[in-house]
């Protein structure tokens, strides 16, 4: 069973990790969730969950602004060939969320460390990083520097680097 948002927050502040969380009517495209700029500051996140033909799986986290060129993005991450979006059952069985939800918490559902994350460079620049706590019906804000303490707490090496256009 995948990890719930009140576990994700159990795990974050056994780390010693304080985030702020808000609820809101469930979001589910970066447009939809625009709405909401004023009431939340710092960076907000786009998140593509890509594969490669090796069934290399990668999450890429960038701002919600940002562009990424899907064509050529598997030379900068390490894919062994052009990446294409992972399956709907893909990105349940290993970040437990679905579409909509799609979200670097998610790493906490990994436990075989098959996802390979990779944080865009520029993202990381904000002292606050927002992202749904596993549920598209929320969205936590946290330091970027917890940030990485999160993932790497969660058996995955960040690989922060600028993807986006």
């Amino acid at each position: 069973m995948p990890k719930s948002p009140d576990e994700l927050f159990a795990f974050l502040d056994s780390l010693g990790i304080t985030v702020t969380t808000k609820t809101h009517p469930p979001l589910f495209t970066v447009a939809d969730s625009q709405g909401l700029r004023g009431e939340i500051t710092g960076g907000h996140t786009k998140n593509l969950f890509l594969k490669d033909k090796k069934d290399n799986f990668f999450l890429v986290t960038v701002d919600e602004e940002a562009e990424v060129d899907l064509k050529q993005i598997h030379h900068l991450i390490g894919a062994s060939s052009r990446v294409s979006f992972g399956k709907p059952e893909a990105l349940m069985e290993l970040l437990g969320v679905v579409p909509g939800s799609v979200t670097v918490f998610g790493l906490i559902n990994d436990t075989e460390k098959r996802v390979k994350l990779v944080l865009d460079a520029p993202l990381m620049e904000n002292e606050i990083v927002n992202a749904h706590p596993l549920s598209n019906e929320a969205t936590t804000s946290i330091a970027s520097g917890d940030l990485l303490t999160f993932v790497k707490a969660t058996g995955h090496e960040p690989l922060v680097l600028k993807v986006s256009a």
